[in-house]
């Protein structure tokens, strides 16, 4: 349940990671959305819920800046999906582009929407094993950095596990249309500064991996 940050990778703002523990892996944060997905195994989880035991069928959801660790019982592997905050911002703005004027405001009733920085949704394991093959392609797309000619099919795979994990979290019941934005641009990802190379075409320098 852990990634690092590679500066000498190109950005991107979806990784996906298996990872089978054997020993305890201490409590850390990211700067990213993290979404662990229990392929086999199981664990104590130690975040700011407490101390939880998760298994197979278990999603556990952490917003970003959240600590986390877990201590495997025998051991476990897991999938997880990191995601650039900014681009998550990006899909709720979308997502309610009719009551949104800016990512502020998405940004807003993010934090109101999922006001628990950890969740664990209980998938079940059928459920989940209809999420592997999604997984392990996003896994393979994403393992030397995610190509441009295959963004919109990691996309889409990300998408459809979204699609399956988002409806079984828990929300708070603040509206979108309570929440007002203010003309805003929207910032630059962290680490992730941009050059201008000859011609005017952007060069990322930076990444989250």
């Amino acid at each position: 349940m852990g990634g690092r940050h590679n500066s000498q990778a190109a950005f991107t703002p979806l990784v996906v990671r298996t990872r089978t523990a054997y020993a305890a892996v201490p409590p850390t944060t990211f700067d990213c959305v993290k979404l662990i997905i229990v392929r086999a195994g199981a664990a104590l989880l130690l975040s700011e819920l407490g101390t939880r035991h998760i298994n197979v069928g278990d999603v556990v959801v952490l917003a970003a800046n959240t600590l986390c660790g877990a201590e495997p019982e025998g051991w476990i592997t897991t999938m997880t999906i990191y995601l650039d905050r900014d681009y998550v911002i990006d899909q709720v703005f979308w997502q309610y582009a009719e009551q949104f004027t800016d990512r502020l405001a998405a940004k807003q009733y993010l934090d109101l929407r999922c006001a628990k920085p950890t969740q664990i949704v209980h998938l079940g394991e059928d459920r989940v094993g209809l999420l592997m093959p999604w997984l392990d392609e996003l896994a393979s797309l994403s393992a030397s950095g995610l190509l441009l000619k295959r963004y919109f099919r990691a996309q889409s795979l990300l998408f459809a596990v979204l699609d399956v994990v988002v409806p079984r979290m828990g929300t708070t019941d603040q509206p979108a249309a309570s929440v007002h934005g203010r003309v805003a641009l929207p910032s630059l990802p962290r680490c992730r500064p941009v050059q201008f190379l000859a011609g005017g075409r952007p060069q990322d320098c930076g990444t989250v991996t």
